[in-house]
């Protein structure tokens, strides 16, 4: 897979023409991983107000709160609930992404709504810590608490037992295959799939996409040395798998549920998702991974304009029909 993907940068014209909208929208906005945390969250979530309008209609949205763990070193973690309608049981578990350090459960919910609609299942976003105020392990122990407590959590929002699905993007897609190979060691939570959009899964800087879409567009390789900053914090974290997974050994992998992969063409991050991609073939898994040509990284933010967008996540629902036996 890795050797025939087009690392040639081209944006679709689709893609092109949503970058010059958001321009004349919002203007030239600063990078926001160089303002002080709270004036980049600030930013990040004014900036994303765009991407959460028109949302598809649910059975139920609203929150619910996961008790802290001390034990574990999880917080009190607010949960996002969103049952479409006809829901199937069981949930997926989707953590946000923003670089450990920015967005929340409501610059995503457009896209998690229509993932809610499109997998038929209801969609769970928790709201854990974020970094540089909290670095690792904060929000993977919250994202740990809501994997262990999720059903219980929501039962009164209209959860129904059942199979569990763990999903995220970017930096969240990080937090959600941590969790797995967290509680994979401890005997704790399993899920029985993943969903998994372009995940930053190594604090590497020097892979053939970082070098290729260094400056972006969107994303760039700066901005992800900052974040990583951020969530390390001063730890030396680069052979910590539960902080970077691909640092996890062949049998940890091996023993993962079964994933579904997805990337961008035009991310810094690519790379990463080709590479747990290449491993996991290496170990005989089939694990589906699918590129999306012509979008840069975020893209699944965009589902009211980029048809690109609303396709990836139509198949990323028939995906989780597939993994939780139900297609």
């Amino acid at each position: 897979m890795s050797a025939s993907v087009d690392m040639s940068g081209e944006l679709s014209e689709e893609s092109i023409a949503l970058i010059e909208a958001v321009y004349r929208e919002l203007g030239a906005l600063p990078d926001p991983t160089t303002l002080p945390p709270a004036e980049g969250r600030a930013q990040s979530l004014a900036a994303n107000v765009r991407c959460n309008t028109e949302m598809p209609a649910m059975d139920f949205a609203g929150d619910v709160w996961v008790d802290e763990d001390a034990a574990l070193g999880a917080a009190r973690t607010r949960l996002k609930v969103l049952v479409p309608q006809g829901a199937r049981p069981g949930v997926i578990l989707f953590i946000h992404g923003g670089g450990f350090a920015f967005c929340s459960p409501e610059t995503h919910e457009r896209c998690a709504r229509v993932l809610a609609v499109e997998s038929g299942m209801p969609v769970v976003l928790p709201d854990y810590r974020l970094a540089p105020e909290d670095p690792f392990p904060a929000g993977l122990k919250d994202v740990v608490s809501a994997l262990r407590s999720v059903f219980a959590a929501t039962k009164e929002a209209g959860v129904r037992s059942g199979p569990v699905l763990i999903s995220g993007d970017s930096a969240g897609a990080n937090l959600a295959l941590a969790a797995m190979l967290h509680e994979q060691a401890a005997g704790g939570a399993k899920a029985d799939g993943a969903l998994l959009f372009y995940g930053n899964y190594a604090r590497s800087f020097e892979t053939p996409s970082y070098i290729r879409f260094e400056n972006g567009p969107g994303l760039t390789r700066p901005k992800m040395q900052r974040y990583w900053s951020f969530y390390a914090g001063e730890q030396a974290i680069d052979g910590n798998p539960l902080a970077c997974p691909l640092m996890a050994d062949d049998a940890a992998l091996a023993s993962l549920p079964p994933l579904y992969l997805m990337a961008a063409a035009v991310d810094p991050l690519l790379s990463d998702t080709l590479e747990l991609g290449r491993r996991l073939r290496a170990l005989g898994r089939d694990d589906e991974l699918q590129v999306v040509p012509g979008v840069m990284h975020g893209f699944l933010q965009n589902t009211r304009e980029l048809a690109a967008a609303r396709e990836a996540l139509h198949a990323a629902g028939n995906a989780a029909r597939r993994l939780t036996g139900r297609q």
